[in-house]
């Protein structure tokens, strides 16, 4: 019976001894973690141009990538969420929008940390952005967007913009500020609505709607994720909304597109898994934005699209 009870437990291990080995062999060669703010159309593209341009830099090489993705919810969760993945011992970690790069590169110092949806790194690190980070940035030329809607909404001086934002975003305040220099360099008078609270956002966009001639929302997370609030409120009070982040609320933008923004980060990662290239060999980047005007709503506020 003994010799019996032998045999049976050394198939047994011999099994199990297989199915590890099978199992290791199946093993992807790299795992990354990815920490995305929050459900939203932007960083959804944005997600998924990282994960699609990655898996297919590494296919092209004949290696494979477990990607893990998880949603804070919340910037106070994306501690959390990155400590989470650094367990499962990622070998690159990916923060989509300001919170989340900041969790991630708080946690690690070794870890290669790529970041995208941020608008100023050198902000969000005070001009002191650690080794193992890089990225891609959102930023757009303010400049640009506020000569757009001055020669679109023919803005005169004494007109009022008002710009939404939320307190909890710092790359929201420092697009507040470059719009409104730029503004009032043009004698156009720029005054903020801000919350903290999104059950606060309705009261804030009413105030001005009923305030301001035009809308101006950075790329503010928040107030994109419940944006439906401000064109509901301003499309009844037939007031133009210009975002920088390109939106069926606003009459136009001039805006990147974020599936494009997360490819490009992808292939970052790519080539640092690989070995080519470390983090400090990359510049942040940033795209081109492209104009786009919704023609239904330019129609309904009287606003003519240019030809070209």
């Amino acid at each position: 019976m003994k010799k019996i009870m032998s045999v049976v437990l050394a198939l047994v291990l011999c099994v199990g001894m297989c199915l590890t080995f099978t199992s290791c062999g199946n093993k992807a060669d790299f795992v990354v973690g990815i920490c995305q703010l929050m459900e939203h159309e932007s960083l959804d593209k944005a997600t998924k141009g990282f994960t699609d341009a990655l898996n297919e830099a590494l296919k092209a090489e004949g290696k494979t990538v477990e990607i893990e993705t998880n949603v804070a919810g919340t910037a106070d969760l994306c501690s959390t969420v990155i400590n989470a993945l650094m367990a499962k011992n990622v070998d690159l970690l990916m923060g989509n929008a300001t919170p989340a790069l900041l969790a991630a590169a708080n946690a690690t110092t070794t870890i290669p940390v790529l970041g995208t949806s941020v608008t100023d790194y050198n902000d969000t690190f005070s001009n002191n952005i650690p080794a193992n980070v890089t990225g891609t940035s959102d930023a757009v030329p303010f400049d640009q967007q506020a000569e757009m809607m001055i020669t679109t909404l023919n803005l005169v001086a004494g007109d009022k913009v008002g710009v939404i934002y939320c307190t909890n975003e710092s790359n929201s305040l420092i697009q507040y500020n470059a719009v409104k220099a730029l503004f009032e360099a043009k004698s156009i008078v720029v005054e903020a609505y801000t919350f903290s609270e999104t059950t606060e956002l309705q009261t804030v966009v009413t105030a001005a709607a009923n305030n301001c001639k035009a809308i101006y929302i950075p790329s503010d997370n928040t107030v994109a994720d419940n944006d439906s609030v401000v064109g509901t409120i301003c499309n009844e009070k037939k007031i133009p909304v210009y975002t920088s982040y390109a939106s069926s609320i606003c009459y136009a933008s001039l805006a990147i597109d974020y599936y494009e923004l997360g490819k490009e980060t992808g292939k970052m990662a790519a080539e640092i898994l690989l070995g080519t290239k470390t983090p400090a060999d990359f510049e942040v980047k940033t795209l081109t934005p492209s104009v786009v005007y919704n023609e239904t709503l330019c129609a309904d506020l009287g606003i003519a699209v240019p030809e070209k």
